[in-house]
């Protein structure tokens, strides 16, 4: 797989629908790695939401997880928050 193709992923919801989105960042923090990605569709949103899932490896593949714990995902945005603000200063 070229790098151009690991950027961009398809994520399968529960009731089967596929939105493609691009990997826009991914970052480590308390010994798990997290992934933003930016949904890709026809109409494209001034200011769209990103979506925080973990990514999980298992052997040589890897996988996206929703971040089930209220606290994590708290948590886990904060500190996002905290990377954007220092490269914006």
């Amino acid at each position: 797989m070229t790098n151009e193709e690991q950027n961009f992923v398809e994520l399968c919801d529960e009731e089967g629908n596929v939105t493609k989105c691009e990997v826009y960042d991914v970052v480590d923090f308390e010994e798990k790695t997290y992934a933003l990605l930016l949904p890709l569709d026809e109409e494209t949103e001034e200011d769209p939401e990103l979506i925080l899932l973990e990514y999980v490896e298992e052997g040589e593949d890897g996988f996206f997880q929703n971040i089930d714990d209220e606290d994590e995902f708290e948590r886990v945005s904060a500190y996002i928050e905290s990377l954007a603000d220092e490269v914006e200063e």
